[in-house]
């Protein structure tokens, strides 16, 4: 699946976008992005693995904690692929 494939996928999902919500305003660990849904941890962690895998988070270990962040690139290369977009159909019109 391509990239922005997965992108778009891990989007689609209002969890997910919370997510991003959530981690746009910091660094967090898996626990305090759970405290803020009434889900299971493991659905937690299958959010967090899918959007992982669109690159759109990475994790590092710190001690005994996951720490969980955006990685900003990849919303940057979604907003030139829809400028990109947007400047294709002005130029077909």
């Amino acid at each position: 699946m391509s990239s922005f494939n997965l992108t778009f996928k891990a989007l689609s999902d209002p969890t997910r976008r919370k997510i991003i919500q959530l981690l746009n305003k910091g660094p967090m660990t898996a626990g305090e992005i759970a405290d803020h849904f009434n889900m299971t941890k493991p659905s937690i962690s299958h959010h967090l693995n899918l959007l992982k895998q669109a690159d759109m988070i990475r994790d590092e270990k710190r001690g005994q904690f996951v720490i969980y962040e955006l990685n900003t690139t990849v919303f940057q290369d979604i907003i030139n692929w829809f400028i990109d977009f947007t400047n294709k159909k002005e130029e077909r019109e």
